[in-house]
């Protein structure tokens, strides 16, 4: 074993205060993850659902070469927020590729504005994605906080009259549905071929930890089984609603060269209100999934 395996030891980990999350230190995403290292972060992911690493002043690259000792990235199926230059990068940005600042009317701009809404990653596949590392390139000091809420907490404190509503039930992620919530560049025809709509059980077993949580993404469920459209949405709600509450949130305020990663299976995240003309570049890899989702 080389030096240079050992660069990332010795890790420590600072549990945050709340109802989820951690700070990691000891790791540098530039350098390669020994597998002993790997698994002291991934324990830790799986019991703090998301984890912080400050000052990683990483490359496209970099990023996309650490997140390959986690698993497979994946590749967005829109061009529109694909990085030009590095493919497995999702660009949560308002800056062009040019370097130039969307308006707020920017199509770009308009799609990634749903961010404010509470969702989960790639909810909308049949197995959907494991987890994100986002990479705080740019940040904004008006706001644009991400606030994440842990679904397992969500559902060990839910009334029992609402889980009777959704144990054993399906809903529905429809990538198109966000076209309803803001006005939208229509879909291709072969963006639409590429993400036709998946069920998926509301409440589900982590693959991992083998815990119950809810799994809504609330910008992609337009249908729930055997509820009309209009209740499907309505319970959708209540649910955000419920899952939003601050007992369950950590709401996190970026430093330049900030990571997190957060894991989709079992928490649901959003972005907080910013001003759409203070540059905001944020640069996302997301961690295919291998595992379907099995309900509880």
């Amino acid at each position: 074993m080389t030096d240079e395996t050992l660069v990332n030891s010795p890790i420590t980990i600072h549990p945050l205060k709340g109802a989820l999350g951690a700070k990691v230190r000891g790791i540098d995403m530039r350098r390669p993850l020994d597998a002993a290292s790997r698994e002291t972060l991934m324990n830790a992911w799986m019991e703090h659902l998301i984890l912080i690493l400050p000052d990683q002043k990483v490359t496209d690259e970099e990023h996309v070469a650490f997140t390959r000792f986690l698993g497979e990235p994946e590749i967005f199926h829109q061009n529109i927020i694909k990085s030009k230059a590095v493919r497995e990068i999702f660009r949560v940005s308002n800056v062009r590729d040019d370097n130039t600042l969307m308006p707020p009317t920017d199509p770009t701009a308009r799609q990634l504005s749903l961010a404010q809404f509470w969702h989960t990653d790639s909810s909308y596949k049949t197995m959907p994605c494991m987890g994100s590392l986002l990479h705080g390139v740019e940040i904004s000091r008006t706001g644009g906080e991400t606030q994440f809420t842990n679904m397992y907490k969500v559902m060990e404190t839910m009334p029992a009259a609402l889980r009777q509503r959704i144990e054993g039930r399906k809903a529905r992620h429809n990538f198109e549905h966000m076209h309803t919530l803001q006005t939208l560049r229509p879909l291709t025809d072969a963006e639409r071929a590429a993400m036709p709509p998946v069920w998926h059980p509301m409440v589900r077993v982590h693959p991992v930890t083998g815990r119950e949580s809810l799994y809504i993404s609330p910008i992609y469920n337009d249908q729930v089984e055997g509820l009309s459209g209009a209740e499907s949405l309505a319970l959708i709600a209540e649910l955000a609603q419920f899952a939003g509450r601050a007992e369950f949130v950590y709401s996190h305020r970026w430093e330049p060269d900030d990571v997190m990663m957060w894991d989709n299976r079992c928490t649901m995240h959003q972005v907080t209100a910013f001003d759409p003309m203070e540059r905001r570049v944020m640069h996302r890899t997301t961690i295919v999934g291998t595992d379907t989702v099995v309900a509880a």
